[in-house]
Order: C-alpha cells, then structure tokens, then sequence
C-alpha cells in the first residue's frame, strides 16, 4: 500500500512539471544568424495619437507661433488629459491643427516623416528651423500571466517583444510561452496575432515589435487552468505535502 501511494504522488508531481522545451526562450538560436529585415521598424501615427511637436531656431522669438501655449494648469490634471494639453490629437480624419500651418494630415506616417515634412514647411517662414515629434500616448497593455500585469508606457517609442516581458517581470511558469495573444488595431480593424517567444522564429514575427494600443494577453497552462482554485499559492502546495505525509503515515502504521 505504501508503495503505491509513494508512486501517485510521484505521478502528481511529475506530471505538474514543465518541460524544457514549454519554458526556455529562443530556441535554436543559429536559425537567426544574420537577420537584419526587424530592426528598421518604426510605429505610423494612427488616430487618437498625441503628438508633442516642438520647433526651435537659434531665435526663439521666430520659432514661438510654431509652438503650442503650454497652459499652467497643466499640473492639476493627469495622464492623458496632461499629455492632450501639451500635445496635438489626431481627430478621426488623420488631421491636426498645426499653428499657422493650418490643418495638416499626419495619418500613417512615422515619425522621422512628419518631422521631415514640418521642417519643409516651416523652413519657409523660419529658415533654421529644426523640429522635434514625439508620440506621448504609446502605450502597451500586458494581462495574464506575467509577473507585473498592467499598462507600460513606452518612452522611446519602440519597444520588442523579449523588452516588454522582461518590462513587466517575465512570464510565469504558469503561462504559455509558446501562444502569446497580441490583439492590434489597425485603421478600425481589430487583428490578433499569436507570438511563440520558446522559438527562435519569433525574430521573424510581425508582432515582434510592438504598436502603441496592442494587447498582450499571457493565456495560463491547461496545467494551470485544471488547478485553479486548488493549488494557487506556496501555501496550497504546503498544504498538499502536509496532506500526502499525513496519508503516508496513515498507511504505514
């Protein structure tokens, strides 16, 4: 009786046990020797961005009708409503109200574009003109599980897939690592997107580098899924071993 109790509780743990193959990122790392195409990514401004846009010349007189008021009461509001004030929102056309340039449209250009196509503009009016564009509102949403789940502002306005998970505390043993759900939208239209961080083939994925707006969603294991509600904490598992000692002293007397 004794040893067939110490085998179910052998099977028990055995079968709560990852694989190597379910846990360790980048697997056969040779296959991206040489991969170069991911790194020149670079987000479009989509509607509902916040632009910063800043012009500045060696006279700041000349470059201050290029440039929005910042208001004073700036302090007394947050997050989004802070960046909206000293930003320029992108209305549902693409468009924003520049000073005196008037309505321009920024839809689906990157960065380093509108900053070459403001420059042009305004070098007309200010010849030594140089602008500065930021995305204030690039943002990810991480769920599941994952160390930290929540949102995580981006700063430099690119962020990779390896970056954000190491951002938010890594993937739990508990999480799929090799079906990561990346929900997108683009011009209105919602995709979903499935990303395998234990391949190395994720370097080839689109969703490797991430938009302002996406959803990542860390879906637990069927492992994780079938003990929910039993074992969901260290002081489950206590519990269990001090269960299955209890019985095998039971048997054994």
């Amino acid at each position: 009786m004794k040893n067939k109790f110490l085998i179910l509780v052998s099977l028990f743990v055995l079968a709560s046990c990852s694989t190597k193959k379910e846990i360790v990122y980048f697997q056969e790392p040779e296959d991206i020797e040489n991969l170069q195409s991911l790194m020149k990514f670079e987000p479009v401004i989509e509607v509902n961005d916040i632009l910063q846009i800043d012009v500045t010349s060696l006279d700041e007189l000349v470059a201050a009708p290029f440039n929005k008021v910042q208001s004073n009461q700036q302090g007394s509001v947050g997050g989004q409503q802070n960046a909206a004030l000293r930003g320029y929102l992108v209305d549902v056309n693409g468009d924003i109200q520049f000073p005196v340039l008037g309505q321009i449209n920024v839809i689906n250009k990157s960065r380093s574009e509108l900053e070459s196509f403001l420059t042009k503009k305004i070098k007309v009016y200010v010849k030594d003109a140089v602008v500065s564009v930021r995305l204030l509102n690039f943002r990810i949403t991480v769920l599941g599980e994952v160390g930290s789940p929540g949102v995580v502002q981006v700063a430099n306005e690119q962020i990779s897939f390896p970056e954000l998970i190491a951002t938010v505390g890594d993937i739990k043993y508990t999480g799929k690592r090799e079906n990561i759900v990346v929900i997108r939208e683009i011009d209105g239209v919602i995709s979903v997107g499935r990303v395998d961080i234990t391949s190395s083939e994720v370097f080839k994925n689109p969703f490797y580098y991430l938009k302002q707006n996406d959803i990542v969603y860390v879906e637990p294991t069927y492992r994780q899924i079938k003990t929910a509600g039993f074992i969901t904490s260290y002081t489950g598992l206590i519990s269990l071993f001090t269960t299955a000692v209890s019985l095998v002293i039971l048997f054994t007397r």
